[in-house]
C-alpha cells in the first residue's frame, strides 16, 4: 500500500497539490479535512452540535461518501454545503471531539487498505494516521498568503480571514486530541511564493531522494 501523507494548517494549499500529486502518480486522493466537514454538515441538520455525545455517536453511523465526484451524506449531496461559512466555522471543535477522530482515524485506513493507499491530507495524515507513510510533508505558508488564497476562491476580507486562519492555527495546534505537527520525519514544505509546478517538482524530486540507494552518494 503507498500512502504519500500530507498534513499543515488551513490554506496552505493541501489539497490543490495533494489533488495534482495524485493525478501524476496515478494514486486516488483523499480530502479528510472534508469528512470532518461532511460530519459537521450532519450534525447541524440534526442539531446536535452542542452535544459532544451525540456528535461522537452520529460520526459512527452516518454514511459519508468523499471523492473526486463531490460529498455526499447520508444521501444528501453536500459538496457545495461543506464549504459554507456556518460549517467552517463549527469544524475544529467538531475535529477536536476525541471519539470523532478515532471513528474517522478509522475510516481514512479503511479507504486506504480498499484503495491500496493513495495521496492523503489533513492535519494529523502523518503525524496520526499513516505515521509510516512512503513520504510525509507538511505543506505551509505565510498566514497572510494562505488568508489571500483563501479570500480568493470564497471571497471575504483579507485581514478578517489572516486573523480567522491565526486563531484556527492556535485552536488547532494546542487541542487535545491529534493536534497540528509537524510528524517526525515529515518534509516541510512551504508554498509561500511557489507555482503549483513548482511545489509538484519539489515533492517528486522528494520522492526520487527516498528511493534512492543509501550509498549512491558514495560513489
Amino acid at each position: 500500500m503507498r500512502v504519500i501523507a500530507i498534513d499543515g494548517p488551513a490554506g496552505a494549499g493541501k489539497s490543490t497539490i495533494a489533488r495534482a500529486l495524485a493525478a501524476r502518480l496515478g494514486l486516488r486522493y483523499l480530502d479528510t479535512g472534508a469528512m470532518y466537514r461532511a460530519l459537521t454538515f450532519a450534525a447541524m441538520r440534526r442539531d446536535v452540535l452542542d452535544d459532544a455525545s451525540a456528535v461522537a455517536e452520529l460520526a459512527a453511523r452516518v454514511v459519508l461518501h468523499v471523492g473526486d465526484d463531490g460529498v455526499v451524506v447520508d444521501g444528501i449531496d453536500a459538496t457545495a454545503a461543506i464549504r459554507s461559512p456556518e460549517v467552517t466555522r463549527e469544524v475544529s471543535r467538531v475535529a477536536a471531539n476525541g471519539a470523532v477522530r478515532a471513528e474517522m482515524v478509522t475510516r481514512q485506513r479503511a479507504w486506504a487498505a480498499e484503495h491500496g493507499g493513495g495521496v492523503i491530507e489533513g492535519r494529523d495524515i502523518a503525524s496520526v494516521v499513516f505515521p509510516d507513510a512512503e513520504l510525509k510533508l507538511y505543506l505551509t505558508a505565510s498566514p497572510r498568503v494562505r488568508a489571500e488564497r483563501r479570500v480568493a476562491e470564497a471571497g471575504g476580507d483579507v485581514d478578517e480571514m489572516e486573523r480567522a486562519i491565526a486563531a484556527r492555527d492556535e485552536y488547532d495546534s494546542s487541542r487535545a486530541h491529534s493536534p497540528l505537527v509537524q510528524a517526525d520525519g515529515s518534509h516541510v514544505v512551504d508554498t509561500t511564493g511557489l507555482g503549483i509546478d513548482e511545489v509538484l517538482a519539489t515533492i517528486e524530486a522528494m520522492l526520487v531522494a527516498e528511493h534512492a540507494p543509501a550509498d549512491e552518494g558514495l560513489r
